[in-house]
């Protein structure tokens, strides 16, 4: 099966210039981003993500719903290949949360390096709570601006750290360093993922999704939203309809076409 980009550019609601340009590169982060929502609704049922194109093209283009970092990563690798650009898959270490800045956990993240014009760039549209919906040039200490939050890459014994500032603090999001990866080497770490007991991915439901002004995040039945003016709201889900509705109204899941809701919430803490 071929990637179809026609479907995948009217799926995320891009109709511009369709050129390996900056300017295409950061409206797709910003498009793919407000319109695929990340959610790992499959593992947390038991059902174990796949990553080869029919797959993903099934589940996130055609079947209204979302996905963890692999799949979000290799459609939008697919994507951009078919648009001319040169674009390189990474595995990053995630420490967003970790006490410990300088930990080497597994390399459980997926992200893409860019060339574009003599410059390589960062897209990473997988990573949940705060994923970028920008680019970043790769290039150390520096600020620089996305349409939400600014994010900066840093120097971290050695490797990348790509750092987010929440409110007056830069917090870590993960490290990575700049050894090609293929799909395959994805596989074996998408298996664990979707089916150690202890993989977050299984033991709790999260989904989140990122607009121009806003992100909304959901762990459980605790759902916040997070505004750029730094305000936010949070509720706990009190129902399975409501929990239907948030699916669809705030992730743009297509929760109508999913086995197994009730079940679902009734698991969730």
């Amino acid at each position: 099966m071929s990637f179809d980009l026609d479907a995948y550019l009217a799926r995320i609601g891009f109709d511009g210039e369709r050129a390996p340009t900056r300017a295409t590169l950061d409206a797709l982060a910003a498009h793919h981003t407000a319109a695929i929502p990340f959610e790992n609704l499959d593992p947390f049922r038991g059902v174990v993500n796949r990553l080869d194109p029919e797959s993903l093209q099934a589940k996130l283009v055609h079947g209204g719903r979302g996905g963890y970092c692999f799949e979000h990563g290799l459609l939008l690798q697919a994507a951009l290949r078919a648009l001319g650009f040169t674009a390189t898959g990474l595995a990053a270490r995630v420490l967003w949360g970790s006490p410990d800045q300088g930990a080497i956990p597994a390399r459980t993240h997926m992200l893409l390096l860019v060339d574009l014009d003599g410059e390589q760039r960062v897209i990473d549209t997988g990573f949940g709570g705060m994923t970028l919906t920008g680019t970043l040039r790769l290039e150390r200490d520096t600020a620089q601006d996305t349409p939400l939050e600014p994010f900066r890459l840093v120097d971290l014994h050695g490797d990348w750290a790509m750092q987010a500032r929440v409110g007056d603090e830069w917090k870590t999001t993960y490290r990575f360093d700049l050894h090609p990866q293929h799909p395959i080497d994805y596989e074996p770490t998408n298996w664990y993922l979707c089916t150690w007991p202890e993989s977050r991915f299984v033991s709790t439901l999260m989904a989140a999704r990122a607009t121009d002004d806003r992100r909304f995040a959901l762990a459980g039945r605790r759902l916040s939203v997070h505004h750029l003016d730094g305000t936010t709201e949070k509720n706990t889900i009190a129902d399975v309809d409501e929990f239907r509705s948030v699916l669809t109204r705030d992730f743009l899941i297509d929760a109508a076409r999913i086995d197994g809701l009730d079940e679902v919430f009734a698991r969730l803490p």
